[in-house]
């Protein structure tokens, strides 16, 4: 009996260790394949670039050459991560060589279907659905940042992407607009009056607003038919003046076109309402009635001074006297400076701003230098 009981034991001790042996090897077969899959990893990773990091779609609508190249130049020299991509739309036939450009950054850059573009016409907003379809191509791109040939960064690269990338929303100015001579009641039922916007031309759209703009096959044919600039004064037109001038509608398609589109997809809550691109409208009194407000004001030699780029860069909030609405400008949650670009300025007046060192377009980033 008690050789029977130790051979039990004796049998469980043994199944015992056996188990343990087992249960050992298993667990050392894990770490080595958990070490093995880790190298691989390290390996990998180490043969495999890191991904590109999400890109600025940088949109110039030119009429032939960049003029302000160089202040761009010293602009994109502050990346050095690869977070952008340029492209240029100027008149068909028109290449950005080293006869045309003094910038590497814009060699090459132009789109090869560009169109004739008139101002006030819906060839500019064709013109900007080209710039989009051509960077809605480079998956990398998330951001779609729109510019005149007259426009300047106010900040360097770094605080500017992430003023931009930092943000979910389009930045789009987009306010209501009450004034009968811009709707044509033509439009109804494609475009009612209730989603008629206006605002800048100088949006920053995110990559799915690109695509919507893009893909329109709706708003942009109802725009080309019935949205038409009033004809130009006696001494400035380039056509006939109407029989009956108070009946003609004074719509600029690029001042309503991306508004209205998105106010008709019901995207309004995706959007900030409000321009990164500064403008200041020329509604001197020495202007004819005719023609005052048409145009930003230009900025000269004269007027490029510290003082004129710290004023703008001062200004915190926008007022949108059509609906009565003050906009405060937030970036992360926290106040900030409207705009990071302003125009118009002509190349001498940038270049002088670039050499007095007023824009702080190189160097590292600060939050209002």
């Amino acid at each position: 009996m008690k050789r029977r009981s130790s051979l039990q034991k004796f049998h469980h001790r043994w199944r015992r260790k056996f188990f343990a042996l087992l249960l050992f090897l298993f667990c050392v077969a894990t770490f080595l394949l958990m070490e093995a899959e880790h190298s691989r990893i390290k390996l990998l990773t180490f043969i495999s670039p890191p991904l590109p990091k999400p890109k600025i779609a940088f949109l110039f609508i030119a009429r032939n050459r960049i003029p302000l190249d160089m202040v761009w130049d010293v602009f994109f020299q502050g990346d050095a991560e690869n977070r952008f991509s340029i492209y240029v739309h100027s008149r068909p036939g028109f290449l950005l060589n080293t006869a045309t450009t003094r910038s590497t950054f814009f060699l090459n850059r132009q789109i090869n279907d560009s169109i004739q573009v008139e101002w006030g016409e819906a060839s500019m907003i064709q013109a900007e659905r080209i710039l989009l379809q051509h960077a809605l191509m480079d998956p990398f791109n998330e951001r779609f940042l729109f510019l005149s040939d007259s426009c300047i960064p106010l900040y360097n690269f770094s605080y500017t992407y992430d003023y931009i990338m930092s943000a979910s929303t389009s930045f789009v100015d987009s306010f209501a607009d009450s004034k009968e001579s811009r709707y044509n009641p033509r439009m109804h039922p494609v475009i009612h009056v209730d989603n008629w916007r206006k605002g800048s031309q100088w949006v920053i759209l995110t990559r799915k607003h690109a695509a919507i703009v893009v893909e329109d096959e709706t708003i942009f044919p109802t725009f080309q038919l019935h949205c038409k600039r009033k004809s130009l004064p006696e001494f400035w037109r380039d056509r006939p003046l109407p029989a009956d001038g108070s009946k003609e509608h004074n719509c600029i398609p690029d001042e309503h076109y991306v508004q209205t589109l998105l106010s008709q997809k019901g995207l309004n809550e995706e959007i900030t309402r409000r321009s990164l691109t500064h403008s200041s409208w020329d509604i001197s009194p020495s202007r004819d009635n005719e023609r005052r407000g048409w145009h930003p004001a230009t900025y000269k030699f004269g007027d490029a001074t510290p003082t004129l780029i710290q004023s703008i860069k001062g200004i915190d909030n926008i007022y949108f006297e059509t609906e009565y609405r003050r906009e405060w400008c937030t970036s992360k949650g926290k106040p900030s400076q409207c705009f990071l670009f302003a125009r118009k300025f002509t190349r001498p007046a940038a270049l002088r701003l670039l050499n007095m060192s007023a824009l702080g377009v190189s160097g590292e980033a600060t939050g209002a230098a």
